[in-house]
């Protein structure tokens, strides 16, 4: 893929590690639909962090494309009042979520098919049973798992779907207190590789995934949404199935910003996925 044609070295900046999959690690894989700490104990691969220079998205917002760096900021107001609430998430921030991917991506249909729920303190996690952040590049579908998705959750229609154009799309936002500790970091589709996502195995009770873990390249190029409010999401591109020259996926993380307030509140966030079709 090709390299970014612009130059962003005039815009605001920090430098924090971002952690990669070692050259010589182990295969990675990773659990999921386990308690928290047996996922923990079971998760392989070896992680480097490597100094990286993160640019300030916010200047650069209106210029930004789900089709060139695979990722876009909006401002989305939203009706939920409790994020916790798995009831209220399903029956109102679905139908929120597939109306925002839809009018982002210009897809004509869009099907919420799983939410995460994160948060940087340890009591929450324990208490809501709920992921903590995840700190090392990665994407989370591959040519294999992205259309595998379709066929598990949409048996009947699949192959019929997968003879057009199709795409995942993520969204994430913070879900109470703006995000000052552990943001997310999102790389410029273009400045990735496709040697450097390497397959990772997920596994589930009832199946088994595939995700894509980074190697280092000193050429990726990365941003990340300072203070990021409960109103402001992040929409970005996880698979797309069209080879022409469009982002097919973008790599994310998070880290930990040198500049965040020691007192800064633990980060709470929500990474909804989509199918989208057009």
């Amino acid at each position: 893929m090709a390299r970014p044609e612009r130059t962003d070295q005039s815009l605001e900046s920090i430098e924090a590690l971002i952690h990669y999959l070692e050259e010589n690690s182990e295969k990675p894989a990773s659990y999921g639909g386990v308690r928290r700490s047996v996922a923990a104990q079971q998760k392989k691969g070896k992680y480097h962090g490597h100094k990286m220079r993160i640019y300030n998205g916010r200047a650069i917002a209106d210029q930004l494309s789900l089709e060139r760096e695979g990722f876009i900021f909006v401002n989305h107001e939203t009706k939920m009042k409790n994020f916790y609430d798995e009831d209220e998430i399903r029956s109102l921030y679905y139908k929120e979520t597939e109306e925002l991917v839809k009018q982002s991506s210009g897809a004509k249909r869009v099907l919420v098919f799983d939410h995460t729920l994160r948060s940087a303190n340890e009591a929450t996690r324990e208490e809501k049973q709920i992921s903590g952040p995840v700190r090392h590049a990665h994407n989370d579908y591959t040519d294999w798992s992205g259309p595998q998705r379709v066929r598990d959750l949409l048996p009947d229609e699949a192959e019929e779907l997968l003879k057009r154009r199709f795409a995942i799309v993520q969204t994430w936002r913070p879900i109470n207190k703006p995000v000052q500790r552990e943001p997310l970091a999102i790389a410029d589709a273009r400045s990735i590789g496709t040697k450097e996502l390497v397959a990772s195995a997920r596994i589930y009770p009832d199946r088994v995934g595939e995700t894509a873990h980074m190697t280092f390249n000193p050429d990726h190029v990365w941003y990340y949404f300072p203070n990021m409010q409960r109103n402001e999401a992040i929409v970005f591109k996880t698979f797309e199935s069209e080879r022409d020259g469009r982002a097919r996926w973008t790599a994310h993380c998070a880290f930990d910003d040198p500049t965040s307030p020691p007192d800064a509140p633990p980060r709470e966030s929500i990474e909804m996925r989509t199918l989208a079709f057009f």
